[in-house]
Parts: structure tokens; C-alpha cells; sequence
């Protein structure tokens, strides 16, 4: 599985953002795809996820009720919709997939390159 992200940018505080992630390959309903992200000089750290089976969805306490993520089973993509972005959403968003059904997400096995986005104040 290869995935592919897009959507990244800079963005005014406040505003909206919409990142893409297109997985190559199949994807099984076993699967679960979400995001992840790192700002500068942290750790990596789950963002949100959608699990393929029944679109059970799982989110970061700090991102709840800004973000909003979805899939198209046809494409085999996945989208995170964010909302209301702050200058500490300033991260690199990495797209991931794991083949296990587990709505976090906590150890995926695949990984995309990562995608940047800036939120200034």
C-alpha cells in the first residue's frame, strides 16, 4: 500500500484546510486510515481516523470539533477536513494505514511522505 498526500499549504488562523491522502493498492476492510502529524521539535502525534469496515471514526482531544474526516471507498481516499486552524496545527501531516481495525490507529503499517502546513497568526 502506497499512499500519496496532498492539500497541505499556509493558511490564515482561522481558516479552513482540506488535506487528501489516495492509497495505491487495496485497501481491505480490515483496514483503518487516518493522520497523524508532528510539529516542530515534537513527536509524531495521532490526529484522527476512520476505520474502513463502518467508518467508526476516532479523534485527538485537540482537534475534536475542528477536524472532520472521511473517505471514498471508489477512490480509496481519505480526507481531513480541518476547520478553524490555529498557529499550533502548524505541522507536517502524515497519512497512515493500518491493517488492523483499531480506530486509533496505533501502529500503522504504512506511511506517506507527509504533507506541510503552516497556520499563521
Amino acid at each position: 500500500v502506497q499512499l500519496v498526500e496532498s492539500g497541505g499549504g499556509l493558511v490564515q488562523a482561522g481558516g479552513p484546510l482540506r488535506l487528501s491522502c489516495a492509497a495505491s493498492g487495496r485497501i481491505f476492510s480490515s483496514y483503518t486510515m487516518g493522520w497523524y502529524r508532528q510539529a516542530p521539535a515534537k513527536e509524531r502525534e495521532f490526529a484522527a481516523a476512520i476505520r474502513w469496515s463502518d467508518s467508526s471514526t476516532s479523534y485527538a482531544d485537540s482537534v475534536k470539533g475542528r477536524f472532520a474526516i472521511s473517505r471514498d471507498n471508489a477512490k480509496n481516499t481519505v480526507y481531513l477536513q480541518m476547520n478553524s486552524l490555529q498557529p499550533e496545527d502548524t505541522a507536517v501531516y502524515y497519512c497512515a494505514a493500518d491493517s488492523r481495525p483499531f480506530v486509533r490507529m496505533p501502529s500503522p503499517d504504512y506511511w506517506g511522505q507527509g504533507t506541510q502546513v503552516t497556520v499563521s497568526s
